[in-house]
């Protein structure tokens, strides 16, 4: 028998997660790595486990994450948007608390590309007069 488990996926600026949901007591591995280990900063940890506490499934769940691409703060954007997903996929009834919490939505900010005859994407070259 296939063991259960609820799939959401995540994006954030450039950063996309995979996030399963299997029923357990509360394991997270990111890149098949530990949680505190692939992310020793406390406030990430904080963004990422924004949705368990919100519904209160912090301990009912074990979790298995494939993240690539952006920084640290993107994927941890990202993990946190895939982790509301799988939550809808597992209960439809939780939508108006994430809503509420503004993490159902995917944050659509993403780098502005760099324009030609510019520094960047709004910064000029310096303008001399003579």
């Amino acid at each position: 028998m296939a063991e259960i488990q609820y799939y959401g996926t995540g994006r954030r600026k450039s950063a996309t997660a995979r996030v399963y949901l299997r029923p357990g007591a509360g394991e997270v591995k990111v890149n098949k790595k530990p949680f505190d280990r692939y992310f020793p900063n406390e406030t990430l940890r904080m963004i990422i486990r924004q949705p368990l506490q919100l519904t209160e499934t912090t301990n009912k769940f074990d979790l298995v994450i494939n993240v690539a691409g952006g920084g640290p703060a993107g994927q941890a954007g990202a993990i946190r948007h895939g982790i509301t997903r799988a939550l809808l996929d597992y209960n439809a009834d939780l939508r108006p608390a994430l809503k509420h919490a503004g993490l159902v939505t995917r944050d659509p900010r993403i780098k502005e590309r760099k324009k030609y005859g510019q520094k960047g994407a709004r910064k000029r070259f310096q303008f001399s007069k003579r």
